[in-house]
């Protein structure tokens, strides 16, 4: 008879009640799915067996066979020790006790093979060890388990209540011998032969008790493999399936519009990566089906030109388009920027954000029903129920990870056939996590600077040279420059960093004094009027100073800007020190990132700030700031379904992580609904998807 894995826990022999309800809590082991699922993160490598006179003075763990041939009780300060002679055909040494004695000396036998496993001390010329694993020869040579020990995960609760990792052993061998270590294969023979993977069963009997080294490295691939290729597999399919079903306007021409902006109004030549980009939107356009592509491109490498081209062709075809920003700020600078591309062109754009007048709002839901408004550009504001389009056929978001699921979904339902969506995000992405948490989307990389762009100068300084940045400070606002200087707003700490931001404005006060001096100030206590009034300030050149947090990180173009000083900027993330850096280097002018920080810094603040001198690669950088802080860190919350990963790791095992969605994508190519015969296994496998919300409970 098969054991059903989705059988309580409780019914498993050695666990019972108590321990039933101990794995349930503290491990979330409800099942015998969830024990078999739940993987060693070590192993103790007992493949190999020392003599007395091998052993070493380190701090390794070893295992020896031999004998016990007499016990010594010894007196100490409290209380007394249990010392055992131990020996084999090359010497002696001792086992040393110094907790249940009593039961030692009734336990042990005298004179009978013993392996014991343990650390070794060298004391007074001779090697001991405290406290051993011991186990009679025999039954070690009888037992299921393997030479190298399966270490699990555990708690201290656990180790408290005698659910030691030894008993965690015994129960998995019960669940190894009631299964006859049988279990259902998920994918199909031609996969595992091409990519030479062991079987299911093999490989979970091989990562819970490995014979050695290399069987248990074939395990973790074939169960690393699977768990991506499965991740992989939902996500395209979950593409296709949208490809199929959520038909799209078809925007069959590319007509007046472009054609007159790209012939007599592009303002540069575009780079190979923005033509590669525009084209891949084109076949998006024209294919029937709604386009869902994510647009990555770092700081400054011309994403609005090419959101711009791509309203167009949506106007060529007789739709309207619309642009959607997080801040006001974002939305108007979006605002100027399309209204200076299509200064020359007959085209009405409008902008709409919470600040609109009642006038201007009337005038924008009118114009936008009747089809006279061709681009609306604004904030939150375009998902309120009064925004009404006549035929919105082009949706784009900026910075999309502000904005939630269901407000994106609320531009959808503005038709009755969905508009297409283009995602844009200045954030790169590496491409493992890019793989793994926006699979079901279509990405387009934007790769390449425009030309003529200097990179910008990042140099790290300690508070000590504070005199010399401040020099140099005035040396750039001599030359007509403007300067931004950031200070860290981390919400926990408010009231402290507030109090930094306001000490650091009134020290530069001090050394730029008025009236040949100045400065502006932002930061997230300010009323929304007054903080756009110093922000126009800055823009406008009147102040040379701006002292913000970090609410400039996205959306402040100021060309004239050249040195973004960024304090305290070992409390910054990678990504955010990228994101202020690209604040500067607007312009034709060298710019200049100037990184201060005390002298105490962790390991990780010099990796950060060691990256960010070294490269203007945002992915590079992304990489590095995945290394450093996890998959989940970044994505935020909402992403951490997908990344609870349970054995892969897609920062380590990212080349295991490209095969398996090379692999998923092949066979979804050959037979996009797996209903050829061979592909049983994997539709079974994804069926039951469905079912469980963790991925281990359907793959085994």
């Amino acid at each position: 008879m098969s054991v059903n894995l989705q059988t309580p826990i409780d019914y498993l022999k050695g666990v019972g009640p108590q321990r039933a309800d101990l794995l349930r809590s503290e491990l979330g082991i409800h099942t015998y799915q969830d024990l078999l699922n739940l993987f060693p993160n070590r192993y103790l490598d007992r493949t190999q067996y020392y003599k007395i006179n091998q052993l070493q003075r380190n701090s390794a763990e070893v295992q020896i066979i031999g004998k016990v041939v007499g016990f010594q009780e010894i007196a100490q300060k409290r209380g007394k020790r249990l010392v055992a002679k131990f020996q084999d055909d090359t010497g002696i040494m001792e086992l040393v006790w110094f907790r249940s004695q009593k039961w030692i000396r009734d336990n042990i036998k005298p004179n009978v093979p013993y392996v014991i496993f343990g650390k070794v001390n060298w004391f007074n010329g001779t090697f001991s060890m405290p406290h051993p694993e011991m186990e009679v020869l025999q039954e070690h040579e009888n037992n299921l388990r393997s030479s190298m020990q399966a270490v699990y995960p555990s708690t201290e609760k656990l180790s408290n209540k005698g659910v030691t990792n030894k008993v965690l052993n015994k129960i998995m061998q019960s669940l190894f011998l009631e299964t006859n270590g049988r279990f259902v294969e998920t994918l199909h023979e031609p996969l595992l032969d091409e990519l030479k993977l062991m079987r299911k069963s093999e490989a979970l009997f091989n990562i819970h008790f490995p014979k050695n080294q290399e069987l248990l490295a074939k395990a973790e691939f074939r169960l690393k493999f699977e768990e991506l290729f499965y991740i992989q597999l939902q996500l395209i399919l979950k593409n296709l399936i949208h490809k199929a079903k959520i038909k799209g306007f078809n925007f069959d021409s590319v007509g007046t519009y472009f054609n007159t902006f790209y012939k007599n109004h592009l303002p540069f030549d575009l780079t190979n990566a923005q033509k590669r980009v525009l084209k891949e939107i084109r076949q998006d356009l024209g294919s029937n089906a709604q386009m869902n592509r994510l647009l990555q491109g770092d700081v400054g490498s011309g994403k609005t030109i090419v959101a711009f081209m791509s309203m167009l062709m949506a106007l060529d075809n007789g739709f309207q388009a619309c642009l959607m920003a997080p801040t006001e700020i974002l939305a108007i600078q979006h605002f100027q920027g399309l209204g200076e591309l299509a200064a020359e062109m007959d085209i009405s754009i409008k902008l709409l954000t919470g600040s609109s007048k009642t006038k201007q709002r009337k005038i924008i839901h009118e114009t936008l029903e009747n089809g006279e408004l061709q681009i609306l550009i604004g904030t939150h504001a375009l998902l309120e129920d009064k925004v009404k389009f006549q035929n919105l056929g082009l949706a784009i978001i900026d910075e999309q990870h502000r904005f939630g699921v269901a407000q994106r979904s609320k531009l959808w339902e503005k038709n009755s056939i969905p508009p297409h969506i283009l995602v844009m995000t200045a954030t790169p992405i590496p491409r493992t996590l890019a793989m793994s948490v926006y699979g079901d989307l279509d990405i387009s990389v934007i790769d390449e600077l425009p030309p003529g762009r200097q990179a910008i100068k990042t140099v790290h300084r300690f508070d000590k040279n504070r005199l010399k940045v401040m020099r140099f400070m005035r040396d750039e606002i001599e030359k007509g420059r403007q300067i931004y200087v950031v200070y860290p707003l981390i919400q926990e700490s408010e009231k402290m960093d507030y109090k930094d931001l306001m000490d650091g404005y009134e020290s530069i006060v001090r050394d730029f004094p008025q009236p040949k001096y100045q400065i502006s100030i932002v930061h997230g206590q300010m009323k929304p009027a007054d903080k756009d009034f110093e922000m126009q300030r800055f823009v406008k050149g009147e102040t040379q100073i701006m002292v913000a947090t970090t609410v400039i990180e996205v959306g402040v173009n100021v060309q004239n800007a050249s040195v973004m000083i960024i304090e305290s900027s070992e409390r910054f993330g990678l990504s955010q020190l990228h994101q202020l850096r690209g604040r500067v280097g607007r312009g034709a002018e060298q710019s200049y990132c100037i990184l201060m920080t005390g002298h105490k810094l962790s390991q990780d603040s010099k990796v950060r700030l060691e990256t960010m001198t070294r490269t203007s690669d945002g992915f590079e950088i992304a990489e590095v700031d995945l290394r450093l802080r996890g998959p989940g860190d970044i994505m935020g919350t909402q992403q951490s379904g997908i990344l609870n990963l349970k054995i892969a790791n897609i920062i380590k095992d990212k080349d295991i992580l490209q095969s398996a969605r090379f692999y998923a994508k092949r066979i979804l190519s050959n037979d996009p609904s797996l209903v050829q015969p061979e592909h049983q296994a994997i539709l079974n496998t994804y069926r039951a998807l469905g079912k469980y919300k963790n991925i281990w409970n359907y793959i085994s």
